[in-house]
């Protein structure tokens, strides 16, 4: 046999398993339609950019509690860790003593007084004998010199009265500001000096709070330049707000007090301050929060979709 028959085997056999194949893909075709796009058409606008900055938050006013005398404490005043107004009492001081001592003075006071008195009245009687010429001028002016030394007496005494008081008063200690006080340093019959070094008590303002930023000073200047060129517009003056550590936004917002004039030089960084309100304490001194504070109005910039990005 020729090979040509074989041949021609082999070629009907292939172009069969083609079109077989071939009509096997057009069975498994896609169904699906085509997918779809999302369009966004930008267009240029104000942005106000802002930075994060972190912070730690501490009381607007801090006032510790320190005696001004000596003395033995008698009674504690308040309650540890509860609100305080200005010039509620809080310790009162053994005060026997400095009492006797007022008292003293009062005494002497009275004195000084009957003395002027009587001065008052002899140089009256002597001025008027003096009219008539029956007394000498040196006798008259005795009389008015002991009258204005009976005077400067009573004025002593009365200065040292007024000076026994305010030891006395010292005696009851009582608070220099109003806020939230903290634990007592001392117990019931404690020795306390007026030179002693360790406070008595703290006592904290707590409505508004301060945070206390930092930033660096890179930031500062490159903010600075931009807003030299004009390719930036100053918003510092706008609310800042107070993220808490569990990044949750604080109800109230701050405003910027003050930046610092000098850069810090172990860390190159400056520090900012922001007051905020805090009616319901919730902010407590010590917290570590973060702040959006506004650091330029860009105009004209085109923002686009991260999706798109």
């Amino acid at each position: 046999m020729s090979r040509t028959p074989y041949r021609l085997l082999a070629l009907s056999l292939a172009i069969a398993l083609t079109v077989s194949a071939c009509g096997g893909g057009e069975q498994e075709g896609p169904q699906g339609g085509p997918g779809q796009v999302t369009v966004a058409t930008l267009k240029a606008e104000q942005v106000s950019l802002t930075r994060e900055l972190p912070g730690r938050t501490n009381a607007f006013l801090v006032a510790e509690v320190r005696p001004q005398v000596n003395g033995i404490v008698a009674k504690r005043l308040f309650t540890e860790g509860g609100l305080v107004t200005a010039g509620q009492p809080l310790y009162q001081l053994d005060d026997a003593s400095y009492r006797a001592q007022a008292n003293s003075a009062r005494a002497q006071l009275a004195r000084a007084e009957a003395t002027a008195n009587a001065a008052r009245l002899s140089a009256r009687r002597i001025g008027e004998l003096a009219k008539v010429e029956a007394v000498s001028t040196q006798d008259n002016e005795n009389a008015i010199a002991a009258l204005k030394q009976a005077e400067a007496d009573v004025g002593a005494a009365r200065a040292a009265l007024d000076a026994a008081n305010v030891t006395l008063g010292y005696a009851r200690i009582t608070a220099p500001i109003s806020g939230r006080i903290g634990k007592s340093s001392v117990t019931q019959g404690a020795l306390v000096s007026a030179g002693q070094a360790e406070a008595l008590a703290t006592v904290q303002q707590l409505n508004p709070i301060y945070v206390d930023l930092t930033q660096s000073a890179s930031e500062l200047l490159q903010l600075r330049r931009e807003l030299a060129s004009g390719r930036l517009q100053d918003n510092q003056t706008l609310p800042v707000t107070i993220l808490l550590d569990d990044g949750t936004a604080f109800d109230h917002k701050g405003t910027l007090e003050f930046s610092e004039v000098s850069v810090d030089p172990t860390t190159g960084s400056y520090a900012l301050r922001v007051k905020v309100e805090n009616p319901d304490q919730v902010l407590m001194p010590g917290m570590y929060v973060r702040a959006q504070v506004g650091s330029g109005v860009r105009e004209n910039a085109i923002l686009v979709p991260m999706q798109g990005i």
